[in-house]
């Protein structure tokens, strides 16, 4: 399969560049600093990437870049960036519209925060006590809505390195909702009472980087189980995956 990834330096972007290849998969990186993506690959990667160096507002370039492409990563960007993050992804996403001969299959990355909560008709980033910039995300998910395109929006808690999650658990993923147990009375909470008790619950959403990397990966199917929704991942320890 054909897959360029947008941000393919970033902490996201580069593991899903490296598992891609891995997976025998036709990488094509579009990025800023080609030095740095030949360093965070190595030698024996870098034969295996296309790599496109160039601004990533361009939308000439973008619209030229996803030509042929099977699908589309984007991993360019974050929230802290406000108007200008919103506008990358509104670029590639408009690019992904005019682009003919691009499947139409596509991965954002958002977070936990534009997820629903269990038992109420809130998300986490609507919530008095999350970071506004937050709502970035959900402008982009507000986006992606616009489109007839065939898109997922991964939605995880704080992503961290492999080495820090225990061997014993099972990866848990849910659609559109958050993927810890909450119990029902939580919909006699006062919005700030919810906050806090999710803002307690952090480290339950922590998720390595490499599985959000490779469950995207897994699943670039068009019309596939997890097309134009919102993806929630975290661990257990004792039961199968639901």
């Amino acid at each position: 399969m054909k897959i360029i990834v947008f941000g393919a330096t970033g902490n996201i972007g580069k593991r899903v560049l490296l598992q891609g290849i891995k997976m025998g998969h036709e990488m094509t990186a579009f990025v800023r600093n080609s030095e740095k993506l030949y360093d965070q690959l190595g030698e024996h990667y870098v034969k295996h990437v296309r790599v496109i160096v160039d601004d990533i507002m361009d939308s000439v370039i973008v619209h030229e870049a996803l030509a042929h492409q099977d699908a589309a990563i984007i991993a360019a960007g974050h929230a802290g960036q406000g108007e200008e993050f919103v506008r990358i992804v509104d670029n590639i996403m408009s690019q992904c519209e005019f682009q003919t001969s691009f499947s139409g299959r596509i991965w954002i990355m958002g977070g936990a925060g534009l997820l629903d909560i269990p038992h109420t008709d809130l998300i986490g980033n609507n919530l008095p006590g999350f970071p506004p910039e937050y709502r970035n995300h959900t402008r982009n998910y507000e986006r992606l809505q616009q489109t007839q395109l065939d898109w997922s929006i991964m939605c995880p808690g704080t992503m961290i390195d492999s080495k820090e999650i225990p061997v014993a658990v099972r990866l848990h993923v849910t659609m559109d909702t958050l993927p810890i147990l909450i119990q029902e009375t939580i919909k006699e909470y006062s919005e700030a009472e919810i906050a806090g008790h999710l803002f307690s619950r952090l480290q339950e959403l922590n998720i390595a980087y490499d599985d959000v990397a490779i469950f995207m990966l897994d699943h670039l199917e068009l019309g596939g189980a997890f097309r134009r929704k919102r993806v929630g991942l975290a661990y257990l320890r004792s039961t199968t995956v639901s």
